[in-house]
């Protein structure tokens, strides 16, 4: 799915258009602040006639549904209903109650190979992550995850926005967040961020086991 049309995506949130394929945290601590965000880059994908994937987990799909609806934003319905897609995150990422990042790798290149073959002009994607404190079988892999996705977003640049409520996770796994997303957003803005590693070096560094 190469558009150079789409090189460059409007996230919403802010007037820098950015390109596709960005892999961002929004480290947060204010639900406001978070649900306006995320609205607005739901918005400007649907705006733009792009594949649009919520993984919600704080609240319920229907639930979610509503709520962007109530604020205005209008959803795709009818034969264009699939291009937007709220779904439970944990029935995603945990499927079969366990976590495994290589099957997440499989679901981005599907979904972006799908979407490609539907004339879709480009994929974004936001997931929450509150799921991953629960105990799940395969959580603790999840930065290991997240470090190996930039890898995987190189050949399959869906634009991932990961969401991380900082009350949640300690201080070592909010930091360790930040090294391996090379975007982050601050105060409403994308940011590159100087905390980054690329996952080589970031998976070199960490305890073996």
């Amino acid at each position: 799915m190469k558009d150079a049309t789409r090189e460059l995506l409007d996230m919403g949130f802010t007037d820098e258009p950015f390109p596709v394929g960005a892999h961002v945290c929004l480290i947060y601590e204010d639900e406001e602040e978070r649900r306006a965000l995320m609205s607005k880059f739901v918005e400007a994908g649907l705006k733009d006639g792009e594949r649009v994937l919520y993984l919600t987990d704080v609240m319920k799909p229907q639930e979610l549904l509503d709520w962007l609806a109530g604020l205005g934003i209008e959803l795709p319905v009818g034969a264009d209903a699939d291009r937007f897609t709220v779904t439970d995150a944990e029935s995603v990422y945990c499927r079969g109650g366990e976590f495994k990042p290589e099957r997440m790798f499989e679901f981005w290149a599907d979904l972006y190979q799908d979407s490609g073959a539907r004339g879709y002009p480009a994929v974004r994607a936001t997931g929450e992550t509150s799921w991953a404190v629960r105990g799940i079988p395969g959580s603790e892999r999840l930065i290991e995850y997240e470090a190996l996705l930039n890898k995987a977003l190189q050949k399959v640049p869906v634009t991932a926005v990961c969401q991380y409520d900082v009350n949640l996770f300690d201080g070592g796994t909010i930091l360790d967040v930040l090294r391996v997303h090379p975007v982050m957003i601050s105060r409403g803005q994308l940011v590159r961020n100087p905390f980054y590693m690329t996952p080589d070096e970031f998976l070199a560094r960490r305890p073996k086991g």
